[in-house]
């Protein structure tokens, strides 16, 4: 009896261990930045086509182009109306100003189908002051290839605006440039189709061998079978299992989660003073010192007056100037080989430095060869 329990209590030892091994386990690999497929990488081939076209804006209030300046401007507007069924008509007797040139761009998204609609930006080509209270006539929107994908109409929404006087003129925003949502109608699909591809790339926006490998892992693990390949530090090609529900599966693959590497990278932008150090950055054994000289400059004017009831007296200016030099105490702060991080910016805080003379340290610890990183200056 005495044994059977002993050998219980230990059974039940031994089940805690593992039980809190196994959350030990969990929380580790629940710590680790591991992010989506989809957050890092495109799937080749699904991706956005710009359109572009070429308009008239009409309706506006007086300031429309200036038809002597904007030739083109004068030109659409007799072949619009000559279309439209008036013919003869002189350009040169055209003197309105509620016309504008505009160039309308859009994005055809992925699986677009016919029919639906998209957003269209609409920008002002001539000497227009603004398109604020316009509509914008047919345009035709053509893609890379020359074929018309979508049709553009609509009134516009600009948010900036401009008033002016006599004397004055002031201006918000951009009111050249305006937009229409939903403006656009889809009338060209561009073909693709899921069910007839063997396999799909998948493209990393930040292209690395490490992180490569390890979406090639990941999704090998989860298919059970050697079915990604990397091809080139930004590209791994996955063979399609079942062609039948070719969506459903590339949704599980984007879903999977990686962590992705990094080259060890320092970016300054000198203008701002901003700095961004990577997790990876590391420094060799360097001793660091800031200091320098502070010159107060104090600028004072005495004036001189003459006294009461003097003949030939003036009123004198006299500068008065004090100098004043300190001089900024140097303290040495060691940093210790192969720092992280962290250690980095607790021995620059210590011996508080601000963000351009950071800039400065930075600058010399890479000449001297102990920054094991890229230094990116923007």
């Amino acid at each position: 009896m005495e044994q059977y329990q002993t050998l219980s209590k230990r059974l039940r030892a031994a089940t805690l261990y593992l039980l809190t091994l196994i959350c030990v386990v969990v929380w580790v690999n629940d710590a680790r930045a591991d992010v989506r497929i989809k957050d890092i990488a495109s799937f080749e081939g699904v991706r956005e086509n710009h359109l572009i076209g070429y308009g008239l804006v009409v309706g506006l209030l007086g300031t429309g182009d200036k038809l002597a300046n904007s030739p083109f401007t004068r030109e659409s507007m007799r072949g619009m109306l000559e279309r439209l069924g008036v013919a003869n008509i002189d350009a040169n007797l055209l003197k309105t100003k509620n016309t504008a040139a505009v160039m309308v761009t859009a994005k055809l998204p992925p699986f677009g189908r016919r029919g639906a609609p998209i957003d269209v930006t609409v920008s002002s080509l001539g000497d227009a002051s603004s398109l604020r209270g316009g509509t914008l006539l047919v345009t035709p929107l053509a893609g890379a290839d020359g074929e018309v994908y979508a049709v553009a109409q609509g009134a516009v929404a600009v948010s900036g605006f401009r008033a002016e006087g006599n004397a004055a003129t002031i201006t918000e925003g951009v009111p050249t440039i305006a937009r229409i949502d939903n403006g656009a109608i889809i009338e060209r699909e561009v073909p693709f189709s899921l069910r007839e591809l063997e396999s799909f790339r998948v493209a990393l926006r930040t292209p690395d061998f490490t992180t490569a490998t390890r979406v090639r892992d990941v999704v090998n693990m989860e298919l059970g079978a050697q079915f990604a390949e990397v091809l080139d530090p930004g590209t791994i090609e996955i063979q399609i299992q079942d062609k039948a529900n070719v969506a459903e599966f590339v949704s599980v693959i984007e879903n999977l989660e990686v962590q992705p590497d990094s080259v060890a990278r320092v970016v300054i932008d000198e203008k701002s003073g901003t700095i961004v150090i990577g997790s990876n950055v590391r420094i060799g054994q360097v001793a660091i010192s800031q200091g320098g000289l502070t010159v107060k400059v104090r600028e004072r004017f005495n004036v001189s007056q003459p006294q009461p009831i003097s003949i030939g007296g003036t009123t004198v200016v006299i500068p008065d100037t004090e100098l004043d030099v300190e001089e900024k105490d140097s303290k040495f702060t060691i940093l210790d080989a192969d720092v992280s991080l962290q250690d980095l910016v607790d021995g620059l805080n210590a011996i508080g430095v601000g963000a351009r003379q950071t800039i400065s340290i930075l600058q010399a610890i890479k000449s001297s060869g102990a920054l094991h990183a890229d230094l990116e200056i923007i």
